[in-house]
């Protein structure tokens, strides 16, 4: 079973940074965007270097139960393990742009934002999240957060709360015919001849890491590359121990004990450990 940790391994004894030459010298890729997806999938499939692509192929296939895409996240689940959604940004403080599906502390079968494939692939009710937040320029990696959803995001009452507010206030609009919808809403037959409709999308985006997390770490404008992983304690301690000497024995790996916030109560903070790696 692959994990954070596994994946993080695979980054320190393998960094790779310019990563559209590196997978169009595969013939997988041609943009940075599906780039930073390849690679993600590789180091926690174990197949950076793997050049057989039925090989690798049959290796992800052994190792994640379902793979999304940009309108049915999550993008990868780890198989009988965590969820993974992978973003890619342009700048290393923009925001991240989550659309019409809200921050994720926990990922769970019963939403209605997942598919019957996904909600299906396994029998699951809650998922672990790693966020994978890469930022990239045209053709470089820059560097890659690997966080879980638990470090940042509140619990998805608070979320869903401000979302049936609204959706219920819509709803509520007198002489309007609405439709049943994920989204906050869906106005049909707006005008006379009844030909034009109306959907009410949420547009969710949450800070940075690097913005988020600045009482924890400072980005290095010097380094060529840098991972950090933020990973609750107790998440870490149930990581196989076998998994945790390999990394720890690694020479240029460096890893913290420290402090978070809360995300549903910041006047509390959470033990957690902070992994980082710069070339």
């Amino acid at each position: 079973m692959s994990n954070i940790l596994k994946a993080v391994t695979n980054i320190v004894q393998n960094p790779i940074i310019n990563l559209v030459d590196y997978y169009q010298g595969r013939n997988r890729i041609n943009n940075s965007g599906k780039a930073l997806e390849n690679y993600i999938q590789d180091i926690f499939a174990g197949t950076l270097n793997e050049n057989d692509e039925n090989r690798r192929l049959q290796r992800l296939q052994e190792v994640f139960s379902y793979q999304g895409n940009q309108n049915n996240p999550p993008d990868l689940i780890l198989r009988d393990s965590d969820a993974i959604e992978v973003k890619k940004l342009q700048s290393k403080n923009s925001a991240i742009a989550l659309n019409s599906s809200y921050p994720k502390a926990k990922l769970y079968a019963s939403s209605p934002m997942i598919t019957n494939a996904c909600r299906t692939c396994e029998d699951w009710e809650e998922k672990d999240i790693i966020y994978a937040i890469g930022y990239t320029d045209d053709n470089s990696l820059k560097s890659l957060w690997l966080i879980y959803g638990d470090c940042f995001c509140a619990d998805k009452e608070i979320y869903e709360r401000i979302k049936n507010i609204i959706s219920d206030g819509i709803n509520s609009i007198p002489d309007v015919e609405f439709t049943q919808t994920n989204e906050l809403g869906k106005v049909k037959k707006v005008d006379p001849l009844g030909i034009t409709d109306l959907r009410i999308r949420g547009m969710w985006h949450i800070d940075n890491p690097n913005k988020i997390f600045n009482y924890i770490y400072e980005f290095d404008e010097d380094a060529a590359f840098q991972l950090i992983c933020l990973i609750k304690l107790d998440k870490y301690n149930s990581i196989p121990q076998a998994d945790k000497v390999i990394l720890e024995q690694l020479d240029n790996i460096n890893i913290q004990d420290i402090k978070i916030k809360n995300p549903n109560n910041p006047i509390q903070l959470i033990d957690a450990k902070l992994l980082t790696f710069k070339v």
